[in-house]
């Protein structure tokens, strides 16, 4: 689209809210805001063909549909906020649009799109969840589209220009053979984290964004017996919990006063008390992190995910989540629970778009699993015992030949007994190796 055509679209889209503005037209009022646009079209053809400084419009109806689009929509971005268009995320850095699409690669949106249109946009959305973004808060982060989205906005001069992030939740219901089928996992590693929603156990899934943490908790989830009873605390509702005897929470962000929040935290902590069989938060990022400390005390199983490079970096952030709940919270007594209470970190990657043909996006897969035994005495760093391995994304995820530690492979042996296995036939693929 040429420069000319957008100067003229942003000239009467500015054109058409100021007139809806001073006569307080209501946009509910499709038809009388039609007529406005094509007044105002009408009336940009007639100067721009009699000598006025804009040049004549060759599709008046595609100018009047586009301007209809932005008053009653979302404009160009309105594939990604109707449900028409399956996306992982939108990123918007003043007018360039990009997008990851639902297979993880990254694309450019092709149409055209202004800064002050993307300013429109994000007013508009916020609007609708009663929250503002202005130069007195230039960093909002909330969720949207009735709870199925999170956006983030940081506006000039905090960024060079306006950057909006949107992630949309996309409903998945990926099982563990799926995921086999993929060379996602291997199918004794899928085995053991399935036999391990069926007792009380603590499972930490990292990665960096986009590797498929969500993907394999709802694997596991789709694994679990349907009887358990799963409280699922999260900002936005990613994890599939529809199928189990399970209640699904949401935060809730602070009002324009900045009163009625509902934080994760408050969430995990009351569900502590709710006796739930396995309490899943859909991602660790604040204080919520030192209240998962408490699930063992509740005889809880835990199930969430953290950002992450690495397993282990995962256990430290962790804990340095958790002990930024507060000035009493000390390191040893947070390393000491945690090794208790956490029985296996799992770790999947996403495969660098640099390694891949054409960088259209990588391979995610599960890259290690680790044990974690429980501290003998308060100590600051981990003992973890790699227990499945993949030395790269071509290479297959394969057990080390290590055991579990004792505590978690007798109770994993009594909920696969009725299926005549034992734990260690199950890491070794049907080999029995007592």
């Amino acid at each position: 689209m040429s420069t000319a055509v957008t100067d003229a679209y942003e000239d009467l889209r500015y054109q058409a809210l100021e007139a809806i503005r001073l006569l307080s037209i209501d946009l509910r009022e499709r038809g009388e805001v039609r007529a406005l646009i094509q007044q105002l079209v009408n009336q940009y053809q007639a100067d721009a063909t009699s000598g006025g400084t804009g040049r004549p419009l060759s599709d008046p109806a595609a100018m009047m549909s586009r301007l209809a689009r932005s008053l009653f929509e979302f404009g160009p971005l309105t594939p990604f906020l109707d449900g028409s268009l399956k996306y992982e995320e939108l990123i918007i850095h003043g007018s360039n649009v990009t997008y990851v699409d639902a297979d993880g690669r990254m694309l450019a949106w092709p149409d055209p799109v202004s800064e002050e249109e993307v300013t429109h946009v994000v007013h508009k959305l916020l609007a609708t969840v009663g929250q503002a973004v202005d130069e007195s808060r230039p960093v909002v982060q909330t969720q949207i589209l009735d709870g199925t989205a999170r956006i983030g906005v940081v506006l000039p001069p905090i960024a060079d220009a306006i950057d909006v992030t949107i992630r949309r939740y996309l409903s998945k219901r990926e099982s563990f053979q799926e995921l086999i089928d993929w060379h996602s996992i291997s199918e004794p590693a899928a085995r053991l984290l399935g036999a391990m929603m069926a007792t009380p156990t603590g499972v930490i899934v990292t990665g960096q964004p986009g590797s498929g943490k969500t993907t394999l908790v709802n694997a596991m989830l789709r694994a679990a017996p349907p009887t358990l009873r799963v409280i699922a605390c999260e900002d936005t509702p990613e994890v599939s919990v529809d199928h189990l005897h399970a209640a699904r929470w949401r935060t809730r962000p602070a009002g324009p006063d900045g009163a009625n929040e509902v934080t994760l935290r408050d969430l995990v902590k009351v569900s502590l008390g709710m006796r739930p069989d396995l309490i899943v938060v859909g991602e660790v990022r604040g204080a919520e992190a030192y209240e998962l400390t408490r699930a063992g005390n509740a005889g809880a199983g835990m199930l969430s995910t953290i950002h992450a490079n690495s397993a282990r970096q995962g256990l430290r952030a962790l804990v340095s989540t958790a002990t930024m709940a507060g000035p009493n919270v000390a390191l040893e007594h947070v390393c000491s629970v945690f090794s208790s209470i956490i029985d296996v970190v799992v770790h999947t990657a996403k495969e660098p778009s640099a390694a891949v043909v054409g960088g259209a996006g990588g391979r995610r897969k599960v890259m290690e699993i680790l044990a974690v035994p429980a501290m003998p005495t308060n100590e600051f760093n981990f003992t973890v015992e790699p227990i499945f391995q993949r030395r790269s994304f071509d290479h297959e995820l394969e057990w080390t030949g290590a055991r579990l530690p004792v505590d978690l492979e007798q109770r994993l042996d009594l909920v696969l007994a009725p299926h005549g296995l034992t734990t260690m036939e199950l890491l070794s693929g049907g080999e029995n190796h007592s």
